[in-house]
C-alpha cells in the first residue's frame, strides 16, 4: 500500500509529483531543490547554504512520513559542478553525523531555476 505525503502548499505545485511516497515501509523522497518557500528562486547562491536547505527539506518530509534522517538508506545528489563536492560533503557529514547512508553524487549540466544541487533520498519507517 502506498501513502502520498502532500501539504496544502505542495498541492499548489506546478509539478505533477509528490514530495514523498511510502510503500511497504520504504519512503521515497522526490528531488528537493533549494528554493525559497513558495517561489521558484534559489534561497541562496552559496553551495553550502543550498546543501543545508535541501537536507532540512528532506528531514521535514521524512518527519511528516513518520521517519527521520537516521533512517535514510540512500541519497542521490545532483550537482552542477564537481568542484562543489568538498563543501557539499562537509555540510552533509555535519548533518548526518555518525550515520552514513549510501550516497551517489552525479554531475549535471544544469538544474531547474539555476539551483546548484538537487537531492533525493530513500528511507525506511
Amino acid at each position: 500500500m502506498k501513502k502520498i505525503f502532500l501539504s496544502e502548499e505542495d498541492k499548489k505545485s506546478v509539478g505533477h509529483y509528490s514530495p514523498a511516497i511510502e510503500h511497504n515501509g520504504t519512503i521515497y523522497v522526490s528531488g528537493q531543490l533549494p528554493l525559497l518557500k513558495g517561489q521558484n528562486i534559489p534561497a541562496s547562491f552559496d553551495i553550502e547554504d543550498q546543501t543545508q536547505l535541501v537536507l532540512e527539506k528532506m528531514e521535514t518530509i521524512l518527519k511528516a512520513a513518520g521517519s527521520n534522517k537516521d533512517q535514510v538508506l540512500r541519497v542521490t545528489i545532483y550537482v552542477t559542478d564537481l568542484a562543489y563536492w568538498p563543501k557539499v560533503n562537509a555540510v552533509y557529514g555535519k548533518f548526518f553525523g555518525d550515520h552514513r547512508p549510501a550516497r551517489t553524487i552525479i554531475p549535471v549540466n544544469c538544474l531547474h531555476y539555476g539551483c546548484l544541487l538537487e537531492l533525493e533520498a530513500i528511507a525506511f519507517k
